[in-house]
């Protein structure tokens, strides 16, 4: 049996350290540490990848802190839009939704989709009425709204500058367990104040994130227009597979690619076979949490944290 290792993510954002005082950022850690603990038992008990990234990335979703289920950003008219991707790094199978308004957890319709669909990907309502057949439960629109986010969006709406907002926090993770397993889950409710029916790089494989158990496992955050334009998912995989480069070094070039024709944030967390671990972005907030077997956890918030740590 291998080592087991989990890396999370809860949104990459270039922000006002004003943004984020001292009992916002403790609060985050927490809800980043609670995500972490969520998968890595799985794992520890000898509990396969996929498990362990649906587990956090569902405690993830569950926690209004994080922009993805409950507490996903508004779009233009108010309601939460979410979407998700998992990918087994064992089969190569993936599943993705998007468009979704009822789902309390769109990275579990995701796998059910993986699982149990002959297609890899559905939208909005045939994603909803696929959840209905396969059994979960549907939630009120009024479940996924928080004051915070209502309060955002009305300063929106009041500024007309819609198409400005920077609000695009994604959660995500990625895990290898004692088997040799990797696997991938991204889930968001995508930039504040979208057009209805937008659809981000979280749900996009190659994009929002990748798995294969010969080359990586990725999941990304940030702007996701120019992630899924940048392929930076991918990106990440085709340096390892084709280049060779480390996982450390394949993150921190994927977070660059074409970054003087795509310029935004970008966030990336990875992991190779081998167990390597790599937290790369642009910005100054990096939420983002791993641990390895027998090491104790690492929770940041702030990119400044990580370059400290790596050192």
């Amino acid at each position: 049996m291998g080592k087991c290792v989990l890396i999370i993510h809860g949104g990459a954002v270039n922000t006002d350290p004003a943004t984020i005082p001292p009992e916002k950022e403790e609060k985050l850690k927490q809800g980043l540490k609670q995500a972490l603990m969520a998968g890595y038992e799985i794992l520890e008990r000898g509990g396969v990848a996929l498990d362990a990234v649906e587990a956090a990335v569902k405690s993830m979703e569950d926690n209004p802190l994080f922009n993805a289920g409950r507490g996903g950003m508004f779009n233009i008219n108010g309601e939460v839009e979410t979407e998700s991707s998992i990918m087994d790094g064992a089969t190569l199978r993936g599943g993705a939704v998007s468009g979704l308004k009822l789902i309390k957890n769109p990275v579990s319709l995701a796998r059910l989709v993986m699982e149990k669909c002959k297609h890899s990907f559905l939208t909005a309502e045939g994603a909803q009425e696929f959840a209905l057949s396969q059994g979960l439960p549907l939630q009120d629109p009024n479940y996924f709204k928080t004051d915070e986010q209502r309060d955002e969006w009305l300063e929106i709406i009041q500024e007309a500058e819609a198409e400005h907002a920077n609000k695009h926090d994604t959660v995500g993770a990625v895990a290898l367990d004692m088997h040799g397993n990797l696997a991938m889950a991204t889930s968001t409710g995508g930039i504040e104040g979208k057009l209805r029916g937008r659809v981000g790089d979280s749900c996009i494989f190659g994009g929002g994130g990748y798995a294969n158990n010969e080359v990586c496992a990725v999941s990304t955050t940030g702007d996701g227009e120019i992630i899924m334009l940048a392929g930076v998912a991918h990106e990440v995989y085709a340096l390892r597979k084709y280049k060779k480069r480390s996982i450390t070094q394949a993150a921190r070039e994927a977070v660059e690619v074409y970054a003087d024709k795509l310029q935004g944030d970008r966030g990336i967390i990875a992991l190779d076979p081998e167990g390597n671990v790599a937290i790369e972005s642009n910005t100054n907030v990096m939420r983002c949490a791993y641990q390895v077997d027998g090491e104790e956890p690492f929770v940041a918030v702030w990119k400044e944290e990580l370059e400290q740590h790596f050192k």
